[in-house]
Protein backbone atom coordinates (compact mmCIF):
# COMPACT_ATOMS: atom_id res chain seq x y z
CA UNK A 1 0.00 0.00 0.00
CA UNK A 2 2.80 2.50 0.71
CA UNK A 3 4.50 1.66 -2.76
CA UNK A 4 1.17 2.46 -4.07
CA UNK A 5 1.15 5.80 -2.35
CA UNK A 6 4.53 6.38 -3.65
CA UNK A 7 3.55 5.65 -6.88
CA UNK A 8 0.54 7.93 -6.84
CA UNK A 9 2.22 10.80 -5.54
CA UNK A 10 5.00 10.49 -8.13
CA UNK A 11 2.04 10.59 -10.45
CA UNK A 12 0.35 13.73 -9.28
CA UNK A 13 3.37 15.62 -8.79
CA UNK A 14 4.75 14.48 -12.46
CA UNK A 15 1.11 15.89 -13.82
CA UNK A 16 1.30 18.97 -11.96
CA UNK A 17 4.75 19.87 -13.59
CA UNK A 18 4.15 18.91 -17.21
CA UNK A 19 0.54 21.62 -16.42
CA UNK A 20 3.13 23.76 -15.32
CA UNK A 21 5.59 23.63 -17.76
CA UNK A 22 3.14 23.59 -20.55
CA UNK A 23 1.72 26.90 -19.19
CA UNK A 24 4.70 28.64 -19.04
CA UNK A 25 7.05 26.65 -21.60
CA UNK A 26 4.42 26.22 -24.51
CA UNK A 27 5.90 23.93 -26.88
CA UNK A 28 9.04 23.76 -25.31
CA UNK A 29 10.47 27.26 -26.40
CA UNK A 30 12.00 29.06 -23.45
CA UNK A 31 9.54 30.85 -21.14
CA UNK A 32 9.58 34.54 -20.51
CA UNK A 33 8.14 36.86 -18.78
CA UNK A 34 7.30 40.39 -19.63
CA UNK A 35 7.26 44.23 -17.78
CA UNK A 36 4.62 46.29 -18.88
CA UNK A 37 7.01 49.16 -19.64
CA UNK A 38 4.35 51.83 -22.00
CA UNK A 39 0.94 51.68 -20.47
CA UNK A 40 -2.60 52.48 -21.47
CA UNK A 41 -2.14 52.35 -25.75
CA UNK A 42 -4.95 51.70 -27.94
CA UNK A 43 -3.34 50.59 -31.36
CA UNK A 44 0.52 50.73 -31.19
CA UNK A 45 1.34 50.53 -34.74
CA UNK A 46 4.77 51.11 -35.07
CA UNK A 47 7.25 52.40 -32.49
CA UNK A 48 11.13 53.09 -32.49
CA UNK A 49 14.15 53.54 -30.30
CA UNK A 50 15.94 56.91 -30.07
CA UNK A 51 19.28 56.84 -29.28
CA UNK A 52 18.71 58.11 -25.47
CA UNK A 53 16.43 55.12 -25.43
CA UNK A 54 13.26 56.90 -25.44
CA UNK A 55 10.84 55.62 -27.57
CA UNK A 56 8.33 57.05 -30.58
CA UNK A 57 4.82 55.52 -30.79
CA UNK A 58 2.38 55.69 -33.35
CA UNK A 59 -1.14 55.12 -32.41
CA UNK A 60 -3.28 54.40 -35.15
CA UNK A 61 -5.85 57.22 -34.54
CA UNK A 62 -3.26 59.83 -35.60
CA UNK A 63 -1.14 60.32 -32.47
CA UNK A 64 2.19 60.45 -31.79
CA UNK A 65 4.39 60.02 -28.45
CA UNK A 66 7.27 60.66 -27.71
CA UNK A 67 7.47 58.50 -24.52
CA UNK A 68 10.79 59.36 -22.23
CA UNK A 69 11.76 58.83 -18.52
CA UNK A 70 8.65 57.08 -17.65
CA UNK A 71 6.16 60.25 -19.54
CA UNK A 72 4.36 60.19 -22.54
CA UNK A 73 4.21 63.85 -24.77
CA UNK A 74 2.12 64.26 -27.59
CA UNK A 75 4.34 65.06 -30.45
CA UNK A 76 2.49 67.93 -32.62
CA UNK A 77 2.89 69.47 -36.19
CA UNK A 78 2.01 66.27 -37.49
CA UNK A 79 0.28 66.26 -41.51
CA UNK A 80 -3.47 65.57 -41.47
CA UNK A 81 -3.96 61.97 -40.91
CA UNK A 82 -7.30 60.04 -42.54
CA UNK A 83 -8.06 56.98 -39.93
CA UNK A 84 -9.97 54.90 -42.55
CA UNK A 85 -10.65 51.41 -41.78
CA UNK A 86 -7.44 50.00 -41.27
CA UNK A 87 -5.68 53.38 -42.31
CA UNK A 88 -4.38 55.86 -39.35
CA UNK A 89 -0.63 56.77 -38.36
CA UNK A 90 0.89 53.61 -39.54
CA UNK A 91 4.94 52.72 -38.91
CA UNK A 92 8.02 54.55 -37.90
CA UNK A 93 11.96 54.56 -38.76
CA UNK A 94 14.98 56.10 -37.85
CA UNK A 95 16.97 57.11 -40.36
CA UNK A 96 20.29 54.60 -40.10
CA UNK A 97 22.39 57.40 -39.61
CA UNK A 98 19.86 59.53 -37.20
CA UNK A 99 22.55 61.20 -35.09
CA UNK A 100 23.81 63.17 -38.40
CA UNK A 101 20.83 63.37 -40.27
CA UNK A 102 18.24 63.53 -37.40
CA UNK A 103 15.40 62.45 -39.88
CA UNK A 104 12.38 60.22 -38.61
CA UNK A 105 10.78 58.22 -41.14
CA UNK A 106 6.61 57.38 -40.65
CA UNK A 107 3.73 55.98 -43.12
CA UNK A 108 0.11 57.14 -43.00
CA UNK A 109 -3.11 57.30 -44.49
CA UNK A 110 -3.95 60.76 -46.34
CA UNK A 111 -6.53 62.30 -48.24
CA UNK A 112 -4.04 64.48 -50.55
CA UNK A 113 -4.05 64.15 -54.01
CA UNK A 114 -6.83 62.53 -56.73
CA UNK A 115 -9.68 60.39 -55.61
CA UNK A 116 -12.40 60.36 -52.81
CA UNK A 117 -11.13 58.75 -49.83
CA UNK A 118 -7.37 57.84 -48.66
CA UNK A 119 -3.80 55.77 -49.95
CA UNK A 120 -0.99 55.21 -48.00
CA UNK A 121 1.60 58.14 -47.79
CA UNK A 122 5.12 58.02 -46.88
CA UNK A 123 6.82 61.03 -45.42
CA UNK A 124 9.83 62.00 -43.20
CA UNK A 125 10.53 64.70 -40.86
CA UNK A 126 12.85 66.35 -38.05
CA UNK A 127 12.15 66.41 -34.30
CA UNK A 128 12.30 69.63 -32.24
CA UNK A 129 11.02 69.93 -29.07
CA UNK A 130 8.29 67.63 -29.48
CA UNK A 131 7.22 69.02 -32.60
CA UNK A 132 7.54 67.79 -36.06
CA UNK A 133 9.50 69.91 -38.42
CA UNK A 134 11.08 70.04 -42.21
CA UNK A 135 8.62 67.81 -43.00
CA UNK A 136 8.65 66.40 -46.78
CA UNK A 137 6.49 63.91 -48.44
CA UNK A 138 9.02 61.50 -50.20
CA UNK A 139 5.72 59.37 -51.99
CA UNK A 140 2.09 59.08 -52.03
CA UNK A 141 0.41 56.42 -53.00
CA UNK A 142 -2.58 57.24 -55.93
CA UNK A 143 -5.24 57.28 -56.55
CA UNK A 144 -7.26 57.64 -53.04
CA UNK A 145 -9.95 55.21 -52.46
CA UNK A 146 -12.91 55.01 -49.58
CA UNK A 147 -12.15 51.12 -49.42
CA UNK A 148 -10.70 50.74 -46.12
CA UNK A 149 -8.52 47.89 -46.29
CA UNK A 150 -4.88 46.99 -47.07
CA UNK A 151 -2.82 50.03 -46.48
CA UNK A 152 0.17 48.22 -45.60
CA UNK A 153 2.61 49.41 -44.35
CA UNK A 154 6.28 48.76 -43.09
CA UNK A 155 9.31 50.39 -43.31
CA UNK A 156 13.35 48.97 -43.66
CA UNK A 157 16.28 50.36 -44.52
CA UNK A 158 18.73 47.93 -45.94
CA UNK A 159 22.60 47.89 -45.39
CA UNK A 160 22.88 50.26 -47.63
CA UNK A 161 20.65 52.84 -46.69
CA UNK A 162 18.12 52.31 -49.44
CA UNK A 163 14.59 52.70 -47.96
CA UNK A 164 11.88 50.10 -48.43
CA UNK A 165 8.17 50.23 -47.54
CA UNK A 166 4.94 48.39 -48.33
CA UNK A 167 1.36 49.19 -49.31
CA UNK A 168 -0.94 46.64 -49.53
CA UNK A 169 -3.50 46.04 -52.62
CA UNK A 170 -6.27 48.49 -51.15
CA UNK A 171 -9.24 46.24 -51.46
CA UNK A 172 -8.44 46.05 -55.11
CA UNK A 173 -7.58 42.54 -55.68
CA UNK A 174 -7.73 41.62 -59.41
CA UNK A 175 -6.22 44.65 -60.46
CA UNK A 176 -3.56 46.53 -58.03
CA UNK A 177 -1.21 43.41 -57.13
CA UNK A 178 -0.29 42.66 -60.69
CA UNK A 179 -0.46 45.86 -62.35
CA UNK A 180 3.18 47.47 -62.68
CA UNK A 181 1.06 50.81 -63.81
CA UNK A 182 -0.58 50.58 -60.72
CA UNK A 183 -0.29 51.31 -56.89
CA UNK A 184 -0.81 49.08 -53.83
CA UNK A 185 0.13 45.22 -53.56
CA UNK A 186 3.66 46.37 -54.17
CA UNK A 187 7.25 46.76 -51.80
CA UNK A 188 9.15 50.17 -53.05
CA UNK A 189 12.52 51.15 -53.15
CA UNK A 190 13.70 54.96 -52.88
CA UNK A 191 17.11 56.68 -51.82
CA UNK A 192 16.66 58.00 -48.17
CA UNK A 193 15.50 61.59 -49.76
CA UNK A 194 12.69 60.16 -52.02
CA UNK A 195 14.59 59.45 -55.42
CA UNK A 196 13.77 56.60 -57.27
CA UNK A 197 17.29 54.26 -57.45
CA UNK A 198 18.57 54.54 -60.96
CA UNK A 199 18.64 50.55 -61.01
CA UNK A 200 14.92 49.90 -59.74
CA UNK A 201 13.81 47.02 -61.50
CA UNK A 202 11.24 48.74 -63.60
CA UNK A 203 12.73 52.16 -64.25
CA UNK A 204 12.68 51.43 -68.04
CA UNK A 205 9.40 49.44 -68.18
CA UNK A 206 6.71 52.26 -70.24
CA UNK A 207 4.04 53.70 -67.49
CA UNK A 208 4.83 51.79 -64.31
CA UNK A 209 5.58 52.60 -61.38
CA UNK A 210 9.48 53.57 -61.20
CA UNK A 211 9.22 52.63 -57.17
CA UNK A 212 8.12 49.42 -57.30
CA UNK A 213 10.90 46.97 -56.16
CA UNK A 214 8.21 44.05 -55.98
CA UNK A 215 4.62 43.22 -56.91
CA UNK A 216 2.16 40.27 -56.22
CA UNK A 217 1.27 41.32 -52.36
CA UNK A 218 -1.39 41.29 -50.23
CA UNK A 219 -1.13 43.16 -47.10
CA UNK A 220 2.72 43.56 -45.93
CA UNK A 221 2.63 44.36 -42.31
CA UNK A 222 5.94 42.94 -41.58
CA UNK A 223 9.12 43.72 -43.05
CA UNK A 224 12.73 43.31 -41.45
CA UNK A 225 16.20 43.78 -42.64
CA UNK A 226 17.46 40.13 -42.04
CA UNK A 227 20.81 41.27 -39.59
CA UNK A 228 22.69 38.00 -40.27
CA UNK A 229 22.29 37.72 -44.41
CA UNK A 230 21.07 41.53 -45.37
CA UNK A 231 18.11 40.24 -47.00
CA UNK A 232 14.74 41.65 -46.87
CA UNK A 233 12.37 39.71 -45.09
CA UNK A 234 8.37 40.69 -45.28
CA UNK A 235 5.14 38.99 -44.07
CA UNK A 236 1.96 39.74 -45.44
CA UNK A 237 -1.86 38.90 -44.86
CA UNK A 238 -3.63 35.79 -46.82
CA UNK A 239 -7.55 36.01 -47.29
CA UNK A 240 -8.98 32.93 -45.15
CA UNK A 241 -5.79 31.30 -45.18
CA UNK A 242 -2.75 31.69 -47.03
CA UNK A 243 -0.49 34.20 -44.96
CA UNK A 244 2.75 34.72 -46.05
CA UNK A 245 7.00 34.90 -45.02
CA UNK A 246 8.52 35.90 -47.95
CA UNK A 247 12.55 37.39 -48.82
CA UNK A 248 11.69 40.15 -51.02
CA UNK A 249 14.04 40.29 -54.24
CA UNK A 250 14.32 42.74 -56.72
CA UNK A 251 11.76 42.67 -59.40
CA UNK A 252 9.87 39.35 -58.01
CA UNK A 253 6.70 38.50 -58.38
CA UNK A 254 4.55 36.99 -55.11
CA UNK A 255 2.05 35.48 -57.07
CA UNK A 256 -1.43 37.79 -55.35
CA UNK A 257 -3.92 36.75 -56.54
CA UNK A 258 -3.06 34.00 -58.96
CA UNK A 259 -1.35 31.43 -56.67
CA UNK A 260 -2.32 31.67 -52.94
CA UNK A 261 -2.94 29.02 -50.31
CA UNK A 262 -6.19 30.94 -49.02
CA UNK A 263 -9.35 30.95 -50.04
CA UNK A 264 -12.21 33.73 -50.21
CA UNK A 265 -13.45 34.62 -46.62
CA UNK A 266 -16.73 32.70 -47.41
CA UNK A 267 -15.04 29.87 -48.19
CA UNK A 268 -15.03 29.76 -52.03
CA UNK A 269 -11.82 29.50 -54.02
CA UNK A 270 -10.56 32.44 -56.12
CA UNK A 271 -7.59 30.41 -57.41
CA UNK A 272 -6.90 26.83 -57.77
CA UNK A 273 -2.84 27.61 -57.84
CA UNK A 274 -0.18 27.79 -54.41
CA UNK A 275 2.40 27.99 -56.96
CA UNK A 276 3.03 29.45 -60.42
CA UNK A 277 6.32 29.16 -62.59
CA UNK A 278 8.32 32.58 -62.88
CA UNK A 279 6.42 33.62 -59.33
CA UNK A 280 7.76 33.59 -56.06
CA UNK A 281 7.33 30.89 -52.87
CA UNK A 282 6.49 31.59 -49.88
CA UNK A 283 9.38 30.43 -47.79
CA UNK A 284 7.12 29.92 -44.80
CA UNK A 285 2.75 30.06 -44.94
CA UNK A 286 -0.13 30.30 -42.25
CA UNK A 287 -3.55 28.36 -42.87
CA UNK A 288 -5.12 28.69 -40.91
CA UNK A 289 -4.01 32.43 -40.80
CA UNK A 290 -2.68 33.99 -38.15
CA UNK A 291 -3.21 37.84 -39.07
CA UNK A 292 0.51 38.67 -38.61
CA UNK A 293 1.40 42.04 -37.86
CA UNK A 294 5.01 42.86 -36.94
CA UNK A 295 8.37 40.94 -36.47
CA UNK A 296 11.89 41.15 -35.43
CA UNK A 297 15.02 39.39 -35.14
CA UNK A 298 16.76 38.09 -32.23
CA UNK A 299 20.14 39.95 -32.89
CA UNK A 300 21.53 39.68 -29.03
CA UNK A 301 22.41 37.60 -26.31
CA UNK A 302 19.59 38.33 -24.05
CA UNK A 303 17.80 35.30 -24.59
CA UNK A 304 19.67 31.89 -24.44
CA UNK A 305 19.96 30.15 -27.68
CA UNK A 306 17.41 32.39 -29.21
CA UNK A 307 19.85 34.35 -31.41
CA UNK A 308 19.06 34.04 -34.95
CA UNK A 309 16.04 33.07 -34.97
CA UNK A 310 12.18 35.28 -35.57
CA UNK A 311 9.24 36.61 -33.47
CA UNK A 312 6.34 37.34 -35.76
CA UNK A 313 3.07 38.91 -34.24
CA UNK A 314 -0.55 37.31 -34.38
CA UNK A 315 -3.01 39.66 -34.32
CA UNK A 316 -5.66 36.90 -34.44
CA UNK A 317 -4.82 34.64 -32.24
CA UNK A 318 -3.26 37.15 -29.73
CA UNK A 319 0.44 35.69 -29.34
CA UNK A 320 3.75 36.03 -30.47
CA UNK A 321 5.44 32.92 -32.79
CA UNK A 322 8.43 32.29 -31.94
CA UNK A 323 10.51 30.74 -35.66
CA UNK A 324 12.97 28.90 -35.51
CA UNK A 325 15.07 29.50 -38.54
CA UNK A 326 17.71 26.63 -39.83
CA UNK A 327 19.20 27.40 -43.03
CA UNK A 328 16.97 30.35 -44.23
CA UNK A 329 14.01 28.43 -43.69
CA UNK A 330 11.12 28.32 -40.57
CA UNK A 331 11.64 24.74 -38.93
CA UNK A 332 9.43 24.98 -36.16
CA UNK A 333 7.04 27.57 -34.56
CA UNK A 334 6.11 27.82 -31.05
CA UNK A 335 4.05 30.50 -28.96
CA UNK A 336 5.07 32.87 -26.62
CA UNK A 337 3.39 35.78 -24.49
CA UNK A 338 -0.38 34.01 -25.14
CA UNK A 339 -3.37 36.31 -24.58
CA UNK A 340 -2.22 39.34 -23.75
CA UNK A 341 -3.81 40.76 -26.90
CA UNK A 342 -3.61 41.35 -30.29
CA UNK A 343 0.34 42.10 -31.14
CA UNK A 344 0.70 44.69 -33.37
CA UNK A 345 4.37 45.37 -33.01
CA UNK A 346 7.77 44.13 -32.49
CA UNK A 347 10.95 45.83 -32.25
CA UNK A 348 14.74 44.48 -30.68
CA UNK A 349 15.46 48.03 -28.68
CA UNK A 350 19.18 49.45 -28.04
CA UNK A 351 19.63 47.38 -25.27
CA UNK A 352 19.14 43.94 -27.26
CA UNK A 353 15.84 43.07 -25.35
CA UNK A 354 12.45 42.57 -27.02
CA UNK A 355 9.47 44.79 -27.13
CA UNK A 356 5.84 44.16 -28.43
CA UNK A 357 2.94 46.23 -28.95
CA UNK A 358 -0.16 44.90 -27.56
CA UNK A 359 -3.31 46.55 -28.83
CA UNK A 360 -5.32 47.54 -25.60
CA UNK A 361 -2.52 47.71 -23.53
CA UNK A 362 0.75 48.94 -24.41
CA UNK A 363 4.35 48.06 -25.16
CA UNK A 364 5.26 45.45 -23.40
CA UNK A 365 9.42 44.34 -22.52
CA UNK A 366 10.13 40.38 -23.37
CA UNK A 367 12.24 38.76 -20.44
CA UNK A 368 14.06 35.27 -19.91
CA UNK A 369 12.22 33.83 -17.33
CA UNK A 370 15.04 33.44 -14.74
Amino acid sequence: MKNLKVVFAVILVSVFLFSFMDKNNTYGVQSVDYQMVVSDLTIPWGFTFLPDNSMLITEKEGKLIHFKNGKKQLISGLPKIKEQGQGGLLDIELHPDYKKTGWIYFTYASETGAGNGANTTLMRARLSNNRLINQEVLYKASPNTRRGQHFGSRIAFDRKGYLYFSVGDRGNRDVNPQDLTKDGGKIYRLHDDGKIPKDNPFVNVKNAKTAVYSFGHRNPQGMEINPFTGEIWSHEHGPRGGDEINIVKKGKNYGWPKASFGINYIGTKFTDETSIKGMEDPLHQWTPSIAPSGMAFVNSDRYPGWKGNLLVGSLKFRYISYCTIKKGKVVKEEKILENLGRVRSIEQGNDGFLYAGIEQLGIVKILPKK
